[in-house]
């Protein structure tokens, strides 16, 4: 059981730490313009620069609130919060890039995303908690 619940709380901070780094990786590429196939693919698809906005920052809200355990402040989720913080503050701080622009279009997809991922959560989170509590006999 002990090792269990280790496992489970390893998963929940590195999950979520590695998608991070991914895209903090991400984000520096194209902070220094240093720009890979998978930008010009994207950059190929229509509106694919809005869709990798929400399924990037999607994804990192699902990991996040995984993470912080479906914690909420109010009725929001924590991580939701922080990645919507956090994809704001990137995207302002693309003013101070020469090879960034920033978009309103982009934090409208970051938001779609956030909703669409928190929405996603909760829906199989209470679906887990649902299964714990059967497990459990209550």
């Amino acid at each position: 059981m002990e090792t269990t619940m280790k496992s489970n709380r390893l998963k929940r901070v590195f999950y979520p730490a590695s998608f991070f780094a991914v895209l903090s990786a991400i984000i520096y590429k194209a902070d220094t313009a240093n720009y890979n196939f998978a930008f010009h693919v994207v950059g190929m698809i229509p509106y694919g620069d809005k869709i990798a906005h929400a399924i990037l920052y999607g994804i990192m809200v699902y990991l996040l609130n995984y993470g912080f355990n479906g914690k909420r402040w109010i009725r929001i989720e924590i991580g939701s919060l922080i990645v919507f913080g956090f994809a704001l503050i990137e995207e302002v701080s693309q003013f101070y890039f020469p090879s960034r622009t920033f978009d309103w279009a982009d934090i409208a997809a970051d938001v779609v995303g956030v909703i669409i991922f928190t929405v996603l959560f909760r829906m199989f989170d209470r679906r887990a908690k649902d299964d714990e509590t059967e497990k459990l006999g209550y």
